[in-house]
C-alpha cells in the first residue's frame, strides 16, 4: 500500500503523550518513525497505567495508546560513542522531534544546531510545556496543570463544585496535532526551497489557541463566563444547551429552538421561558423544568420524538458502550493488531480517510529496543560497531522470548 510519508523518516525522541502523538500519526500515514529510548527503562509511558492494569499482562495501555507504526531503537544518549552514532543517522532523516524541557536535548549534543551542522535540510521540532524562555520555563508541561492555567478547567464543571479537567489528556492531543501541523509545513517549504527549519510548540499555547471562540469574548468584553450550577453544556451557552436525565441513562441537547423542544416535551408551561435573555440568566432554572420533563422518557423513545423533530440531540455512552455504537462499527473504528508480548490488542485506528494514501496500522507498538540492531544496519553501521556497542551497554536489543515468558 502507498503512504503519503513513506519517503520520510523521523527521529524521535518524544516521550510520554503529546510527542507520541504526533509521530504516531505521521507513522499511520507512512513515515518511518525510529522511536528513541533508554536501554532497560524506555519510555516513562511504559511504566504507567490506569488501575494497575496491563495489556497481556506486561505491557501498558498508555503507552500502547500512541506508540503503534514505529520501531524502538534503545541507546543510551549521554555517551560519546552514542552521540557519533545518532549523528550517523541524522545525516539520512528528515524530522527529529523531541519533548524534552527546554535546554536539555542542546546539553546532551541533540539540539538544531547540532543536527543541522549535519543535515542542512533537517526539520527539527522541540514540544514543550510553556515555551523555551520565560518565567514558567522550568515548570513541569503537564496536561492538567495546563488545563488549569489556560482557563479550561475553571470553565468546566458545575458553578457550585470545583474546577474540573477534561476527561482525558485534551492539552496533549492538541499539542501533538500542533506538531504534526508544524511538520508536515516545514516538509512542505524544504520541498519548495531544499532548506530545513526549527520548529517550537508549546501546550500553553496550543491550548489557548484550541480556547480561542471562548477567549476572544472574554478578553473584548473584559468578563469571565459563569459556571452553571446544573448540566449546561458551556458556560456561555443558555438553556436548553446541556446533558438531561432519562429513565435509562442520559442525553444531550444541543442548539435548538426552544419553541419546538417544549412541543417535544408536551408541557406547554415551559413556554414561560421562551426568551433568550431569560434562557440565560435562568438558565439553571429552566434546566431543571426540562430535566423533569425528560426523566419521564425512555431514552429511545426521547431521541426518536427530538431527532423526529429535527432538534440536535444524542446519546450520553460511556467508553464501553461507545465501542459497540452502530455507527462506531459502521466505521470500523475499534481495531485489533497482534503484539509481540501482549498478543491481540484492540485500538482506535486512524481517523482521517484518504482516497489515495490512506493512513493504516503496519505495526503494533514496539518493546524497548526491538528493533535496535535492525535500524543501526539499515544506516550503515556496521556490524562490529554494532556489536561494540552492545558489549559495552550502549544499546539494548529486546528480547521477545523473554518477554513473553514473563508475561506467562
Amino acid at each position: 500500500m502507498t503512504h503519503a510519508l513513506d519517503d520520510i523518516t523521523v527521529l524521535d525522541f518524544s516521550h510520554l503523550l503529546q510527542g507520541p502523538f504526533a509521530t504516531q500519526l505521521l507513522g499511520d500515514a507512512g513515515a518511518k518513525i525510529i522511536k528513541i529510548e533508554r536501554p532497560g527503562k524506555g519510555d516513562l509511558f511504559r511504566t504507567m497505567t490506569f488501575k494497575n492494569r496491563w495489556v497481556g499482562g506486561t505491557e501498558s495501555p498508555n503507552f500502547l495508546a500512541w506508540n503503534r507504526n514505529k520501531r524502538s531503537l534503545a541507546i543510551d544518549l549521554k555517551a560519546d560513542e552514542s552521540r557519533e552514532t545518532i549523528y550517523e543517522l541524522a545525516k539520512n532523516v528528515d524530522v527529529v522531534l523531541h519533548n524534552f524541557r527546554p535546554g536539555v536535548m542542546e546539553r546532551l549534543g541533540y539540539g538544531y544546531d547540532d543536527f543541522s551542522r549535519i543535515n542542512p535540510g533537517i526539520i527539527y521540532c522541540s514540544a514543550s510545556g510553556y515555551g523555551d524562555s520565560g518565567p514558567y520555563v522550568s515548570r513541569p508541561g503537564q496536561d492538567m496543570l495546563l488545563q488549569g492555567l489556560t482557563g479550561l478547567a475553571a470553565a468546566t464543571g458545575r458553578g457550585d463544585g470545583p474546577p474540573v479537567p477534561v476527561g482525558a489528556g485534551f492539552a496533549d492531543q492538541i499539542g501533538a496535532l500542533n506538531i504534526v501541523y508544524g511538520i508536515l509545513t516545514a516538509l512542505h517549504w524544504r520541498e519548495r526551497t531544499g532548506e530545513g527549519q526549527e520548529i517550537k510548540v508549546d501546550l500553553l499555547s496550543a491550548l489557548l489557541q484550541h480556547q480561542n471562540q471562548e477567549m476572544v469574548w472574554v478578553m473584548n468584553f473584559g468578563e469571565n463566563f459563569e459556571r452553571p450550577n446544573s448540566s449546561i453544556g458551556h458556560p456561555g451557552m443558555d438553556a436548553p444547551f446541556g446533558v438531561y436525565p432519562v429513565k435509562d441513562g442520559w442525553v444531550s441537547i444541543a442548539m435548538s429552538p426552544f419553541a419546538r423542544l417544549v412541543d417535544v416535551l408536551g408541557n406547554d408551561d415551559l413556554l414561560k421561558y421562551n426568551d433568550p435573555q431569560t434562557l440565560y440568566d435562568d438558565r439553571d432554572e429552566v434546566w431543571a423544568a426540562i430535566a423533569e420533563e425528560t426523566g419521564k422518557w425512555s431514552m429511545k423513545d426521547l431521541l426518536d420524538a427530538l431527532l423526529a423533530a429535527d432538534i440536535w440531540c444524542g446519546e450520553i455512552k460511556s467508553h464501553l458502550e461507545v465501542m459497540d455504537d452502530p455507527q462506531v462499527r459502521h466505521r470500523g473504528l475499534v481495531q485489533t493488531y497482534e503484539h509481540a508480548s501482549a498478543g491481540p490488542v484492540k485500538v482506535i485506528g486512524p481517523a482521517v480517510r484518504m482516497s489515495k494514501t490512506p493512513p493504516s496500522i503496519d505495526r503494533p507498538a514496539p518493546m524497548v529496543g526491538q528493533h535496535t540492531e535492525e535500524i543501526l544496519a539499515e544506516f550503515g553501521i556496521a556490524p562490529e560497531r554494532i556489536r561494540q556497542l552492545r558489549d559495552r551497554g550502549l544499546i539494548e536489543q529486546a528480547d521477545i522470548a523473554e518477554r513473553k515468558a514473563k508475561a506467562d
